[in-house]
């Protein structure tokens, strides 16, 4: 099972504000990074509870335009506090990142990608990131929520290739090594 996270950072590392706000990473919108054709690789969504409440809180704002098109795992060690919107199609995890890819891999998923903070930390930590494509949007916002917090040992990483898009966005794509 391959798993993948694609996520877009301020220059000094951090993926949203303190608050939870992306308006900085925003700057991309209507820019063709990749995005949509990494989508199209993979066969399901595997995100933590707070991504899971920033999309509601974005559907809110956007009528009818779910932003997963691909079957949706939310990861929650508190299932029944989870208010899933109508119309909307997910499945709600409690695991370890071993226990949720051996858990898709054996139901036939192939490809997982990896969403939110801690979501995206805990499956570093675990060694359960095959490929890692981070986007740097080209402002410093000073405080935030990190993308990246304490391992227990170095990953290491090989370096796939570099793009840089209009308006700055510079996108690196890594391929996580075994320990």
């Amino acid at each position: 099972m391959k798993t993948s996270v694609f996520v877009g950072a301020s220059v000094d590392g951090f993926i949203a504000r303190e608050n939870g706000s992306l308006d900085f990473l925003m700057m991309g919108e209507n820019l063709d990074n990749g995005f949509e054709a990494f989508v199209a690789t993979i066969d399901a969504h595997v995100i933590g509870r707070k991504t899971f409440d920033w999309a509601r809180g974005w559907l809110r704002g956007h009528p009818g335009q779910w932003p997963f098109e691909k079957p949706l795992f939310v990861l929650t060690r508190h299932p029944q506090r989870l208010s899933i919107p109508n119309g909307v199609t997910c499945e709600v995890l409690n695991g370890t990142p071993q226990q949720v890819v051996s858990h898709l891999g054996r139901r036939g998923f192939r490809h997982l990608y990896v969403d939110g903070g801690k979501t995206i930390q805990g499956f570093l930590r675990a060694g359960r990131v095959d490929r890692l494509i981070v986007t740097r949007v080209p402002v410093l916002i000073g405080e935030g929520i990190p993308l990246f917090g304490a391992l227990p040992h170095d990953v290491r990483l090989k370096h796939i290739r570099t793009k840089v898009y209009r308006k700055g966005l510079v996108q690196t794509e890594y391929r996580v090594l075994p320990r």
